[in-house]
């Protein structure tokens, strides 16, 4: 498999798919409210990404816990899209789920037809991880999990999330910014890699 999401004929920013694509898969990009989903697709996607943010309001201040994002000030209401071409003949569709549990509801509609989910956690965050996974498990879906580096902290190894995570061996974690587009695309590749292999 090309590693290198830019190789594909497809021009960056074209609404267009080449013509030499012949497979195509719907990916989730999961997690927790603010662990940097709308951040990935946009790192990524080479169309516009569809965005559903909306201001967060007084509202909200008793709903979503802002311990460790105080500085977030909007909130995917819906969905995150983007588009990926991987390789030659193979694009991968992206949606992303709203981190909220007054949002669960959608994922019914999105997991339906989703190859796998792309799971990221925050480090300073891992309980807040569990009803994802709890959801991830419950739609069938095979996963990886992708811990964000979005800001300098505690710094744990990869037997230490697993642990933490309660995570089944062949489960793999990576380590992403979702920030940085070749980051993102690792932590893309090694869920693929693994789909590919589940599926073998």
């Amino acid at each position: 498999m090309d590693s290198n999401p830019s190789s594909a004929e497809t021009a960056p920013g074209s609404i267009y798919v080449s013509s030499a694509v012949t497979n195509a898969a719907k990916i989730l990009v999961v997690g927790h409210f603010a662990v940097g989903k709308t951040t990935f697709i946009g790192s990524l996607s080479e169309i516009t990404p569809l965005r559903t943010e909306e201001k967060m309001t007084q509202a909200s201040l008793h709903v979503d816990d802002l311990r460790g994002v105080a500085d977030k000030t909007t909130t995917t209401v819906a969905l995150d899209f983007g588009r990926l071409t991987l390789s030659d003949d193979l694009v991968l569709y992206l949606f992303g789920t709203p981190g909220q549990q007054r949002f669960m509801q959608l994922w019914e509609d999105m997991a339906r037809g989703a190859l796998g989910a792309l799971l990221l956690v925050d480090p300073a965050r891992l309980e807040e991880t569990f009803p994802v996974i709890d959801l991830v498990e419950r739609y069938g879906l095979e996963y990886a999990i992708a811990v964000n580096s979005f800001e300098q902290g505690t710094v744990y190894a990869e037997a230490e999330v697993r642990e933490a995570l309660d995570l089944l061996p062949d489960t793999p974690v990576v380590y992403c910014d979702a920030r940085d587009r070749q980051s993102s695309a690792h932590a893309l590749i090694a869920l693929v890699r693994h789909l590919l292999t589940r599926a073998a």
